[in-house]
This record gives C-alpha cells, sequence and structure tokens, in this order.
C-alpha cells in the first residue's frame, strides 16, 4: 500500500523527462540501445520522497520528519542495528529494496548495474528517508535481498508478458504489474520505450499453485503457551525457472536458473504471520555440466532470501553459498532431481511465543539445503526438503539483554506427495516440521517446533511435473 502511494508521487517526479523519453528509441534487450541510466535514478528519488511523505502524514510517528539537519546528522553516523519490527525489516525492507531494483532492471540495465541502483535506493533512504540512524542490518536486506527478490519478480513478470507476443493484452500487463510493480510503471508512463519484453531464452520451467487446508498437529514450546491456529487455509505459489537439460538452454545471466515460492496463510491475524514461508534462490555465475547420457545438471554461486514463520518462531536471511541442481533419468519415464546449496548469509531469528523476551536476534547464518523430487513420468511426484540455519549473533529489540550474545539451530523438513487427477489438475499431500533450538545468555534455552500436516487441490503449469528432457527420440 506505502508502495503504491509512493508510485503516484514518482510520476510527478519523472514526468518532465517522462515526456521527452517518450519518443526515444524503444529498448533492446540484445545490444542495450535505448536503455536508461536516469530514468531509473529520478525514479528511486521519487519513490524515497513519496513513501517517506506518506509515512510521516499517515504514521503516528517522528521517525519520518526528517530534515538537512536530519540528512547531514546519518551522513556522520555510523550504521547501527535498528530496533525496528521483525517484519519491516524482513519483509518491508527487501520488498522496497525490489521496488529499486525493478525500476533499474525494468529501464534496460543488467542484473550488476541494477543491483548499485539498489544500494542507491538504500542508501538515499537510511540517510534521508528517516530521523534514525542508518542501519546495517537494512542495507543488506533491502541491497542485497532486494535485488535477489527483485530479479525473480522482473523474470517471472516478464514470462507473463512474452506469452502474450509482440502485444501482451490488458490481464497480461495487470498481472505483471502486480508481480512486479516498477516493471508495470515504466511500461505504462514511458509508453514504447520500455515496451519491448525480456527474453527469457525458452527456459524449461515447472509451475505449481497449491490451495489447501492444513492442522497442525503438534506444538513443542518449552516453558511458552502452545495457543497456536490448529487449521488454516493456506495458498502455495511455486515456480522453478531454467531447469538443467534443456538442450540449447545457457546460463550466461545471473538467474538464468532460479527457484521460488511463497506459502500464505490467509486467515492469520498479522501480514508477518501471514506469510508463512517466502523464498528465492537463483544462480549468479555458473556452468553446466553432466553424467553420461541420462544427469545433466548446473553447478556455480547461488543467491538466496529466506523468510519462516511458523507461528511461534521465525527466521529471515540474505545469503550467498555454493551448490548445484541437476536431474537424472534413472530409467525411461522416472527422474529424479536434485539441489544442494551451502552457503552463509546476514538475517535474523528469534520467538513470538513471549513477548517478555527479546524481539530477535541479528546474526551471522551459516546455511544449508538438500532437497529431491522423484518424478513418476506424467502421473506422480514424491518430494521432500531439508533446510537449516546457523544463527550466531546479538540480540535486539527492547530491553536490557538487548545485546545477548546467543546462538540458534533452525530446522525445516519436508514431504510431500502430488498425484495428477487429468490435464493441470492433481491432488496432494504434504507433512512439515519446522524446529528452533536456542541458547541465549542472560535468558532461557528454547526448544520449540511445530508439526503441519496439509491436504491440496493442485494447478500444474507443466507435463512430467517438470522433468527436463534431452534424449534422443523421447516424445514429450
Amino acid at each position: 500500500m506505502l508502495a503504491a502511494a509512493a508510485f503516484v508521487i514518482g510520476v510527478l517526479t519523472c514526468a518532465v523527462g517522462g515526456a521527452e523519453e517518450r519518443s526515444s528509441t524503444p529498448l533492446s534487450w540484445d545490444t542495450g540501445e535505448g536503455k536508461s541510466y536516469w530514468i531509473p535514478a529520478l525514479e528511486i528519488g521519487g519513490f524515497i520522497v513519496g513513501l517517506n511523505q506518506f509515512n510521516r502524514h499517515a504514521l503516528s510517528s517522528n521517525d519520518y520528519d526528517t530534515d538537512a539537519d536530519t540528512f547531514w546528522k546519518n551522513l556522520r553516523t555510523a550504521p547501527v542495528y535498528d530496533k525496528d519490527p521483525f517484519s519491516v525489516n524482513q519483509i518491508g525492507h527487501p520488498y522496497q529494496g525490489s521496488i529499486y531494483y525493478g525500476f533499474a532492471r525494468s529501464a534496460g540495465l543488467e542484473y550488476w548495474q541494477s543491483l548499485i541502483y539498489t544500494l542507491g535506493g538504500s542508501f538515499l533512504w537510511e540517510t534521508y528517508g528517516e530521523t534514525t540512524p542508518p542501519s546495517s542490518n537494512d542495507y543488506v536486506s533491502t541491497t542485497i535481498g532486494g535485488s535477489f527478490i527483485g530479479e525473480a519478480a522482473f523474470r517471472m513478470a516478464s514470462l507473463v508478458l512474452e506469452g502474450g507476443g509482440d502485444r501482451p493484452g490488458f490481464w497480461r500487463e495487470v498481472a505483471a504489474a502486480l508481480i512486479s510493480p516498477s516493471t508495470g510503471f515504466n511500461r505504462l508512463v514511458f509508453g514504447e520505450r520500455f515496451k519491448p519484453v525480456f527474453p527469457s531464452r525458452d527456459p524449461e520451467i515447472f509451475v505449481r499453485l497449491r490451495i489447501g487446508a492444513t492442522v497442525t498437529r503438534e506444538v513443542t514450546n518449552e516453558g511458552l503457551s502452545d495457543n497456536v491456529k490448529r487449521q488454516e487455509g493456506s495458498l502455495d505459489y511455486s515456480i522453478t525457472y531454467g531447469l538443467p537439460g534443456k538442450p540449447g538452454y545457457r546460463y550466461t545471466r545471473p538467474f538464468d536458473y532460479f527457484h521460488f515460492e511463497f506459502t500464505a496463510v490467509p486467515n492469520s491475524d498479522t501480514v508477518g504471520n501471514a506469510i508463512e514461508n517466502a523464498s528465492v534462490r537463483g544462480l549468479l555465475v555458473g556452468e553446466r555440466y553432466q553424467g553420461g547420457d541420462d544427469y545433466r545438471g548446473v553447478w556455480g554461486f547461488f543467491g538466496g532470501y529466506d523468510y519462516l514463520s511458523p507461528q511461534i518462531f521465525r527466521v529471515a536471511t540474505t545469503n550467498v553459498g555454493l551448490g548445484t541442481v541437476g536431474q537424472w533419468w534413472m530409467s525411461r519415464t522416472i527422474a529424479l532431481q536434485s539441489a544442494l546449496v551451502g552457503g552463509v548469509g546476514f538475517g535474523a531469528a528469534g520467538t513470538v511465543a513471549d513477548r517478555a523476551e527479546r524481539d530477535y536476534h541479528y546474526g551471522v547464518i551459516p546455511q544449508a539445503l538438500v532437497g529431491l523430487r522423484l518424478i513418476f513420468s506424467e502421473r506422480a511426484m514424491l518430494e521432500g526438503a531439508v533446510r537449516q540455519y546457523f544463527v550466531i549473533g546479538t540480540g535486539s529489540g527492547p530491553g536490557p539483554s538487548t545485546s545477548d550474545f546467543g546462538a540458534e539451530r533452525i530446522t525445516r523438513a519436508n514431504v510431500g506427495f502430488t498425484v495428477r487427477l487429468f490435464g493441470p489438475h492433481a491432488l496432494g499431500v504434504q507433512y512439515l516440521v519446522t524446529a528452533r533450538d536456542a541458547r541465549i545468555a542472560g535468558g532461557p534455552d528454547r526448544h520449540q517446533s511445530v508439526d503441519t500436516f496439509s491436504v491440496s487441490y493442485n494447478f500444474l503449469g507443466h507435463t512430467r511435473f517438470g522433468a527436463s528432457e534431452w534424449r534422443p527420440g523421447e516424445a514429450r
């Protein structure tokens, strides 16, 4: 909502330049002709001014009453860990960064150039947008996390537009704007200048939308209340873009491979808890490889953003790591897909079940992911994944314990089975457990876990559940 309000003011900021740019050469994604460096700079500045003014007049806080004195003071102040709510720092700031990023990316700039614009936007907000000291954690989540989310959103929006040919229809334009608001804004305001659609180069894609019911079977919350919602509706969307094995497909650009997933529980009480899971993992730089006739893969450096909030605790991290994804044809009709990534991130974790305890801890977060999918032709899929996070850092939030050192281990494991009924329609079941073990100086140790079971309707966007086919003579 705040972003939408700021867009309106952003229109005024770049209106003069926009009138001139309407008649400029249309953007060429192949040659870079028609791209703009100064349009996104104006847009980001206009967005930040508009968001500051909206917050200043709509929120009962003096944190946005900025002026020349606060700007100069923040320029001379070293960054600190701030005490904003978890959802503001770990959802709001990465999303805000994705808006900055989207302005630059949809104006024709490449990933690394757009990342620099995102850093500039974060710097401007931290020094001008708020009166509070600049925040080091916000720089990470806004700049790096925002670029990861922004690139995935830009790719997904472009994929929607690309499906509509040279002149995407009205509803495709609306859908793309909802996925990547900055892309929709530039396409609307600058006419033909930014109308050319980013070329995907025909990646192998698997899309799944799940709508289901989730039952919380067991809650462990030692020393605290286990009063959680036992039944919830759930909405889950995931896309894997650039699955390895597609003949002729190359990984030459950041995020030519990525996996994005988002899980919402619409009947939750707050925005933060309504988002149960949000993650994106993309290949920044890597190479293809193969093993014999039946295995194809890609390995390299990955960038990712994770947010988990299973009712009684939460964790969020912006991370980079080394890993691989691949596919093995075990037989003519059975394929095994795998993902293995290990790396390190920076983020936060903590409980939400004890209001007297510190809100959360910031820290360095070594982490690992292992995921498997066993695909039985076009009929069924068995899948499982484990994610683990080791949080090492200090506290944040009100109270005397804000600087206490602590360590946490958070593990999330799931197993699911999906059966296709007909066409894209399928039924699925999933079992999910998320556990947290924390040792924090000056406070009690915590062991918390949430186990859930869900049944869902699945709408599948691909035959063979996304299995790539490269073998000669095999029909799709």
